[in-house]
């Protein structure tokens, strides 16, 4: 997208960007931070015209419209391709902790009418003035299947009880891929805000981004704990964002054997690792499917950070990551590697930590960085 994102841009400083040829083409509404999309004159560079954007105050973030995509990887590829369950989950184990928050979800589109969710506590948000066609259902369904679908459908939920708000935050414009950009990211990010959303899963990534980055801090100000993809682009790939930012939970992807898989990105900014591989998830035209990728992966932690806020209304962003990343299994090399981050989700215990263990409040510490 040929377009410039800014924040922090006061109306002084869009009048004299004016001036200078720009357009002022949308905004937010200002609930985290208020952000413009700026079409730059005809002739500018997008180098230039961040540049003159930044000029205009030093308080002035001002990045690319990056686009980000979700992280769905390939198809079934193993020996067995059957579905895997690692984590030690029961859904008596979410029973104990009260009553379930809502969990948010920004992904693409979501057929409501699959089997696997009719009938669930399931709201789709839209409207967000996306730039481009629909997006296709496919990953949506897939990802609110695993957090609450039916128990008794083919492809059940880890938290069929729960409420589950949903952003269609994805369009498509030329190709085949569904992608978002920005200032929709920043847009989906508000409207679960001004809904008290307290957990948001983001099975996606992409490039970094200032605006997006000081967003994404402005929503963990007022408590939102975001989950996000670790990335499909391999081992020597640079980190992925959403997930990498200071605060955000970064999840990878391992098969059956605790295996990684094999298209992960890897780096210093790996939390921990779920079930990702080969897993048999729900398909937007009924039925089930197997698939690959750690976007999959993404929606264990989530219902794990869920049912965590649920047994505590007060528990802290920083606390809860602590808790999550103290009840893994660790693999790979001893302590947190950059493989599995600290190791595979153990979901059993959540609730009620096993005798003699208290959460160790480690990861904000370590991934923790000043804004820029």
């Amino acid at each position: 997208m040929r377009s410039i994102v800014a924040l922090g841009v006061t109306s002084a400083d869009l009048a004299r960007l004016r001036a200078q040829g720009f357009r002022a083409e949308t905004r937010t509404k200002g609930t985290l931070a208020s952000v413009v999309r700026l079409v730059p004159p005809r002739g500018m560079s997008l180098g230039e015209a961040q540049r003159r954007v930044r000029m205009v105050d030093a308080d002035t973030a001002a990045d690319f419209d990056h686009y980000y995509y979700t992280d769905e990887g390939s198809g079934c590829t193993g020996p067995s391709c059957e579905a895997i369950s690692l984590v030690g989950w029961s859904g008596s184990a979410s029973e104990q902790c009260g009553p379930l928050p809502t969990i948010g979800l920004i992904d693409t589109g979501i057929n409501r009418d699959h089997e696997s969710l009719k009938g669930q506590s399931i709201e789709v948000l839209s409207g967000l003035e996306l730039h481009g066609n629909p997006s296709q259902p496919d990953h949506g369904t897939a990802m609110a299947a695993i957090l609450v679908g039916r128990s008794e459908s083919s492809t059940p939920g880890l938290l069929p009880g729960a409420r589950l708000l949903a952003v269609d935050a994805f369009y498509r414009n030329g190709g085949t891929a569904d992608r978002t950009d920005v200032i929709t990211l920043v847009r989906a990010l508000e409207v679960l805000a001004e809904r008290n959303v307290r957990v948001v899963n983001m099975s996606l990534s992409g490039s970094p981004n200032e605006v997006l980055k000081r967003a994404i801090a402005s929503a963990q100000a007022k408590g939102m704990i975001i989950v996000a993809a670790a990335g499909n682009n391999g081992a020597g790939a640079e980190p992925s964002y959403p997930a990498a930012y200071p605060g955000v939970i970064a999840v990878t992807a391992v098969d059956k054997n605790l295996t990684i898989y094999s298209r992960a990105t890897q780096g210093e900014y790996i939390d921990m690792a779920a079930p990702g591989v080969d897993l048999w998830v729900a398909s937007a035209g009924g039925g089930g499917t197997i698939k690959s990728g750690t976007s999959y992966a993404v929606p264990f932690i989530s219902a794990a950070a869920a049912i965590l806020t649920a047994s505590s209304s007060t528990v802290n962003a920083t606390d809860l990551q602590a808790a999550l990343e103290s009840s893994t299994l660790d693999l790979g090399a001893p302590g947190r590697d950059k493989t599995y981050g600290y190791g595979l989700l153990q979901a059993a215990h959540l609730c009620s930590p096993r005798q003699g263990e208290t959460p160790v409040a480690h990861s904000a510490a370590e991934k923790s960085s000043e804004l820029p």
